[in-house]
């Protein structure tokens, strides 16, 4: 061993991980700033796969610098590339060990270890294998696979047989998952109508149930039985908070070990949101029937009895209409007696109580569904499933005294904004008033601003402006020299804009006072070019005494 080897042998710290069942080395007694040892972020789960198929391993990892993922396992190697591949998925963020063709001695413990310059982290994660359908082999037992199979008859998988004036087993151990509001219905099917005599037995069954669970679960609610969905599933599961979540679940049928995955396509699957369980059966068939039971390591956590009976609908559910606050009924006829059919609305079982009232004739074959107090979110698609058989129709709900008017279309009124009358030119004599005014529309109704030589007159209260129903109006109450020049007006909305415009002449104007007015300058020597320029010729004194004016400006 170097130098180096031992310095670092000595100064290993074992840290705790974030996850339950990584161990973590520190090769450092101080880690420098922003650096860490490796851990897992989610470590390899417990694989069972069939011989001949893939299994895979998949771990996410974290550390600064980022960690190297190596992949071992107890009895021998994973160096063999045509056995073994390792591949890392960006996109995922995971390290996966792949493993081909799997065999049965390759069941065995794998380990994953991460390691970077301050540490490393490991973990394990077990493979299991099954051969065929009936044979099931786990290194853990150390068993042949066919041994393994002998030894799985002898547990509690395998209820054994009802002895004559017994209890059937299937009732005690559907009865200790089920809910007390499903005890008379579950007993009914197995022929018991009387089970208050049980409840004592039953409650001691269950809390022994409870601390068996408890040393795996955390927490097990909601559990719900078997049912057959509109989507052509058979749907069972639970809401369950595990103390390890690496812990095996397995799923039984009739004590035997059935295959699933996570693939919804697959015959048996189980889909995870959360805490939340549900596994599936993909197009169930006659031979789908049995007793599935669902087991955490060796805790029983669900129980349920799939029945599959040969019936069918002689007179199927039909679409009703209802007005609101009415009832409405569906009825359907089966061709055997069964004590008790599946009502779902969309992809939601329906429960006897105030809203539903299921009930079934004495005969067992007429099975009614009476919605009570009808409302418009009452209305939808209705199932009756029997067995892998449904009915479905629709409820439609009116509301009441509603005239059926017919369908209008919606008007759009809005409109850029336009003058129906513009302005006009005005002549106004000095010193009166002066009044001029347009006509404009417009949706929304336009702003209205005026404008004297381009100068807003919106805030001069020198002019009176009033806009009444779009006619808009200015008034000047003096008319002066001053007032003389364009007037315009400029609409606008959200649509467009729009202008138009006069302009003011004032008579009476001094002739001095004019002279002082720019614009009045310009018209009178643009008067006299005109003149000059036509054969109306000015007078010689008339010219002279014009000019003798212009002069002293």
């Amino acid at each position: 061993m170097t130098k180096r080897k031992k310095i670092l042998t000595s100064l290993t710290i074992n840290k705790r991980s974030r996850v339950l069942g990584v161990a973590i080395t520190q090769y450092v007694e101080h880690l420098p700033a922003g650096k860490s040892t490796p851990d897992f972020i989610r470590k390899p789960m417990a694989v069972t796969v069939q011989e001949g198929k893939k299994a895979f391993f998949k771990a996410m990892v974290s550390g600064d610098p980022a960690p190297t993922v190596t992949w071992g396992r107890n009895k021998g190697d994973v160096s063999d590339p045509a056995k073994y591949k390792t591949r890392y998925d960006d996109r995922a963020r995971e390290h996966i060990l792949e493993i081909l063709n799997v065999k049965p001695d390759q069941a065995d413990t794998y380990k994953c270890f991460a390691t970077n310059g301050y540490g490393r982290a490991v973990c394990t994660a077990t493979l299991n294998v099954t051969e065929g359908k009936d044979y099931y082999y786990t290194i853990s037992s150390g068993q042949a696979p066919h041994d393994f199979r002998s030894m799985l008859k002898k547990t509690k998988k395998q209820l054994p047989p009802k002895k004559e004036g017994e209890i059937d087993p299937k009732l005690w151990e559907l009865l200790l998952c089920a809910p007390k509001k499903d005890y008379e219905k579950i007993c009914l099917d197995f022929g018991v109508t009387d089970f208050r005599w049980m409840l004592k037995r039953l409650n001691q069954m269950k809390k022994e149930r409870e601390e068996e669970q408890a040393k795996v679960v955390e927490k097990l609610d909601n559990v719900k039985q078997i049912e057959v969905k509109p989507n052509g599933k058979a749907e069972f599961g639970f809401n369950m908070t595990l103390w390890d979540p690496n812990s095996a679940i397995n799923l039984y049928k009739d004590g035997t070990m059935v295959l699933y995955d996570d693939d919804e396509n697959s015959k048996h699957s189980l889909k995870k949101t959360g805490t939340e369980y549900v596994f599936s059966i993909k197009d169930p068939q006659p031979e789908d029937a049995g007793f599935y039971q669902v087991d955490v390591e060796e805790a029983n956590v669900l129980t349920t009895d799939f029945q599959v009976p040969d019936v069918e609908f002689i007179a199927k559910i039909k679409d009703v209409k209802a007005v609101e606050s009415e009832d409405a009924i569906f009825q359907c006829v089966l061709s055997i007696p069964l004590n008790r059919i599946t009502w779902s609305k969309q992809n939601s079982s329906l429960e006897h109580g105030e809203k539903y009232e299921i009930t079934v004739s004495e005969d067992k074959l007429i099975h009614t569904l009476r919605v009570k107090d009808c409302k418009i979110t009452d209305n939808g698609a209705y199932y009756a499933i029997a067995g892998i058989t449904s009915s479905s129709a629709s409820l439609t709900v009116k509301e009441k005294f509603k005239i059926n008017m017919p369908e209008t279309k919606s008007l759009d009124f809005q409109s850029p904004p336009s003058f129906i009358v513009p302005l006009r030119r005005r002549t106004a004599p000095q010193g009166y008033e002066c009044h001029m005014s347009c006509a404009v529309k417009g949706d929304p109704a336009p702003h209205v601003t005026w404008y004297h030589n381009n100068i807003c007159l919106n805030t001069n209260t020198n002019y009176h402006i009033t806009n009444v129903c779009g006619i808009c109006s200015l008034l000047i109450l003096r008319v002066g020299a001053n007032d003389t020049g364009e007037y315009k007006v400029v609409i606008e909305n959200k649509l467009g804009t729009a202008e138009c415009s006069m302009t003011l002449k004032v008579r009476g104007i001094n002739i001095y006072t004019g002279f002082k007015n720019p614009t009045f300058m310009n018209e009178q020597l643009e008067i006299i070019y005109v003149s000059l320029q036509s054969e109306e010729r000015l007078q010689q004194t008339e010219f002279k005494n014009l000019l003798k004016l212009l002069l002293p400006l």
